[in-house]
Formats: C-alpha cells, sequence, structure tokens
C-alpha cells in the first residue's frame, strides 16, 4: 500500500497538534521560568556587590580616620619634641652650619718672618714700603734694599 492511499485520522493529527502545543508551552514556561532566575541572580549579584563595596567604603573611612589620627599623634610629637629644644639663635655663616664660635687668637707677639721673596711679592701687590716695614720690624731703607735687589 502506498503512503498516498490513505488520508491520516483527523485523531492522530489532532493528537500531534495538541502534543506539539503542550510542548511549545512547555518551551515557553521554561523560557520564562529560565529569564526568570536570571533576573533574580542578576538582582542578587547586584545587592551582593552593592554590600561589598559599602562594607568597602567603611573600611577605607576608618583606615583614613586611623591614618589622621596617627599624622595628629606624629605631628603633636614633633611638636613637643620641638618645643623642648633650646632655642637656637637664627644666623648665617660657619656659627649656624657648626654652632661654634670662631676662636679669636692674640696674634700680637707673632713674629713675621723677613723673606725677601715675600717682600717682593707683597710690594708687588701694592704694598708699600713703610706698611712693609712695620709689619716685618725692619727699617724702609731696608725693604728698599730688598725691593732694589730684584
Amino acid at each position: 500500500m502506498n503512503r498516498f492511499d490513505a488520508a491520516p485520522s483527523t485523531t492522530a493529527r489532532r493528537e500531534n497538534v495538541t502534543d506539539q502545543d503542550e510542548r511549545a508551552q512547555r518551551r515557553a514556561e521554561d523560557r520564562e521560568r529560565r529569564a526568570r532566575e536570571r533576573v533574580a541572580a542578576a538582582l542578587a549579584r547586584t545587592e551582593q556587590r552593592a554590600t561589598e563595596r559599602e562594607a568597602a567604603g567603611r573600611r577605607r573611612e576608618e583606615a583614613r580616620t586611623a591614618r589622621r589620627h596617627e599624622e595628629e599623634q606624629r605631628r603633636a610629637a614633633l611638636a613637643a619634641e620641638r618645643e623642648e629644644r633650646p632655642r637656637r639663635r637664627s644666623s648665617t655663616g660657619s656659627l649656624a652650619r657648626t654652632g661654634e664660635k670662631p676662636v679669636e687668637r692674640d696674634v700680637r707677639h707673632y713674629a713675621t718672618s723677613m723673606d725677601p721673596s715675600r717682600i717682593r711679592v707683597l710690594a708687588a701687590r701694592g704694598a708699600k714700603p713703610d706698611a712693609l716695614a712695620a709689619v716685618f720690624g725692619i727699617t724702609v731703607a731696608e725693604v728698599e734694599a730688598v725691593l732694589a735687589e730684584a
């Protein structure tokens, strides 16, 4: 018998259509259920992130407060230490760098050695013969004699 010989029964066709409708309806319900689950999961993730963000913000604020408190304590300790230090006179030069005053030496009785080449160098720089005589403890004539030798 040929498959085209007999017409399909209407009940079989109706059952087939009913089965297809039920399957389509089940698939649609499953799709909606999965969509609802996805939305619920997304909302849960959003809420989870919001709580984590809020907790992280609180931790940051606590750390910031602790840092501020530490900084204030450190500044107060430094200020107290500065107050305890003796006041130093503000100055410039070596006294400011070293804190030691230079020693004033008494050079009144130092003997200046009479070196003819030194007398010539000083005279070349512009020292007058009478000044050179006073410094070296000799006469002006002796200074002029040394200068004349050159």
